[in-house]
């Protein structure tokens, strides 16, 4: 039985290849399977190519995986389109509609030739079983459930869920397009068995949803009572998400004519005492910069998400790229400093996004959520989240007493002087972008300037605190190290397992809290380390860039980085470290020759 099964699918629009991996992966969560989807698709608006990858295991797991098991190709052009994001090796199992013409022997796979091939009639298939070919992912997924031993039962129970309310003759036609797939793979059996072992632990169904959604209910949770926005792939997910669900909790959504009516709204939210929030990708993100830096000097909290997307402008709207840190951290003019976040997977963006809103709202500030395609629009299943670990912060509001001669931006040891809303007795002040003394009014004062510069990085300071945000695995005294951040963690989480099963001793940093830069966080971690690599998807290699800047790194840890939509596996990781690992050997036999 195996453990771990990759299943990449791609086929034309409307061929229903996403739905298919959906109904894939529901099945698979419910049987306690730990799972993880992503899509992909053309830049397109309406139709072109669209693919999906399915990655299900019996224990857990951290990314969504390399070299496929499992590859469906309804349209060869189409499957050919994804590229590195769905490799075909020599151990992959190759299903393909016979209508395309090609002969098994024939695939246009250059350099492999997989293991098994199979070409089946499957829009054939489909119209003998329901009359239409809009059948063929149906097919599909009986052809998987019946070679791969795929949650049988729950999938033809999703299916009869989701046709339910068709006409009888539509429901049966599923059924039987499902039933079809289940009996060719049981008349043409693989060589050997391939189908996938029972969970860890037993049938116990997992929760399941992508990292965009999660997002928007931790934001519900964290007690965020305005959004405003503007829909921009691939961040929408989290305006519809709110738009039905934040008027239960008594909050308001609006969605704007454009990206910067959308973060002013937002700005006027927090100023009006509401937690706040807007969500974007890079490009409305450029258009936002110049009212982030507003609630800089305004000290307004708001949390900002920015689902990172192929830039520069409009760029590759459906592919995952980490390449906005930059902007994330240094797109402002003046001195001024922004919490930059990042998570790493579905199930910790909740935390990470409760932490964003409780960071804002203590320190009274704009903070950036990075996340990435990848995590914001994959499926991922994931246990129950202890939300008695996550409480919620409120601002810190004026006393009776700070009333009585109010001053907004009073210097405190701290940095962080209470902040009143509109209508409180005693409480107003005037908030604008414009630099001002303790009680807000404007100012041309140099020394004003320089007192106001340093309370609003002071107040910063307090970031220590928050040694949560990081997470360190592996051996704690090994000479390689990775560090590794956003979607790009899971790779290496999985990397650090591989590299210790192969006696290599490795550890392994992943900062949740990207900017300000913990330096003392960074310094013990790298205490012992001779070499290693910062891994991440953007080509300048924009977090080492920037460690750089605070850190002493040795100098035998480099930057492995490169650009959008080509992801990482974990085996080049590997052989990244096995490499280092041989020249330190060189460099340490080079020490014990005798010298010249």
């Amino acid at each position: 039985m195996n453990s771990d099964l990759v299943v990449g699918m791609a086929g034309s629009g409307g061929d229903g290849i996403v739905s298919a991996g959906e109904a894939l992966t529901a099945s698979a969560a419910s049987e306690g399977y730990h799972v993880i989807m992503t899509k992909s698709f053309g830049s397109q608006i309406r139709g072109g190519e669209s693919s999906c990858r399915v990655r299900l295991a019996t224990g857990p797991i951290f990314n969504s995986g390399g070299t496929l098991d499992v590859a469906v190709a309804l349209n060869w052009d189409d499957f050919m389109k994804f590229g590195g994001e769905l490799p075909v090796g020599g151990k992959t199992v190759v299903i393909y509609d016979a209508a395309t013409g090609v002969e098994p022997n024939a695939l246009p796979l250059v350099g492999v030739a997989p293991n098994e091939v199979f070409s089946v009639p499957i829009g054939d298939m489909a119209k003998r079983a329901s009359g239409s070919d809009r059948g063929k992912n149906t097919v599909v997924l009986g052809l998987l459930a019946g070679w791969f031993g795929i949650a049988q039962e729950a999938l033809l129970k999703g299916i009869r869920k989701r046709f339910a309310k068709k006409a009888a003759a539509v429901l049966a036609g599923a059924e039987q397009s499902f039933n079809a797939g289940m009996a060719y793979a049981a008349e043409h059996p693989l060589r050997h068995s391939r189908a996938i072992g029972r969970p860890d632990g037993g049938v116990a169904s997992r929760r399941i949803t992508d990292g965009n959604e999660i997002c928007a209910a931790a934001a519900i949770y964290s007690g965020c009572e305005f959004f405003g926005g503007y829909p921009i792939t691939p961040s929408t997910e989290i305006m519809q998400f709110l738009s039905r669900e934040i008027w239960k909790y008594g909050g308001t959504l609006l969605q704007a004519e454009d990206e910067i009516a959308g973060i002013g709204a937002a700005v006027g939210a927090s100023f009006a005492g509401k937690k706040s929030m807007t969500a974007t990708s890079g490009p409305g993100m450029s258009l936002k910069t110049e009212i982030i830096g507003l609630a800089s000097i305004a000290e307004l909290p708001l949390v900002i998400v920015n689902v990172q997307r192929g830039g520069p402008s409009t760029g590759m709207p459906t592919k995952t790229e980490q390449s906005d840190l930059y902007q994330a951290v240094f797109s402002a003019h003046g001195d001024v400093v922004r919490p930059v976040l990042a998570p790493t997977n579905v199930a910790d963006t909740f935390a990470v996004t409760v932490h964003a809103f409780n960071i804002a709202e203590r320190f009274q500030t704009p903070v950036v959520v990075l996340s990435d395609q990848e995590i914001a629009q994959r499926k991922e299943s994931f246990d129950p989240i202890d939300t008695s670990r996550l409480p919620c912060v409120q601002r810190r509001i004026p006393t009776a007493a700070e009333l009585q001669e109010y001053q907004r931006f009073r210097l405190t040891d701290d940095g962080i002087s209470p902040i009143s809303c509109p209508g409180m007795a005693g409480g107003g002040y005037q908030g604008a972008g414009i630099e001002h003394n303790e009680a807000g009014s404007p100012t041309a004062s140099g020394t004003m300037h320089l007192r106001m510069t340093e309370k609003r990085f002071h107040k910063f300071d307090a970031l220590r605190e928050y040694t949560d945000l990081f997470q360190v695995e592996g051996d704690p005294l090994a000479d390689l190290a990775l560090i590794s951040w956003g979607s790009t963690a899971g790779i290496c989480r999985e990397a650090l397992h591989m590299a210790r099963e192969e006696g290599l001793r490795v550890k392994l940093l992943v900062p949740y809290l990207l900017y300000p830069v913990m330096e003392e966080t960074y310094r013990e971690f790298l205490v012992n380390v001779r070499a290693g690599f910062v891994v991440e998807q953007s080509y300048q290699g924009q977090l080492y860039r920037i460690l750089r800047m605070y850190v002493d790194l040795p100098a035998e840890v480099q930057s492995c980085a490169r650009a959008g939509a080509n992801p990482f596996q974990p085996i080049e990781v590997v052989e990244r470290l096995r490499d280092a690992s041989l020249r330190l050997q060189r460099l340490y036999g080079e020490t014990l020759q005798p010298r010249e």
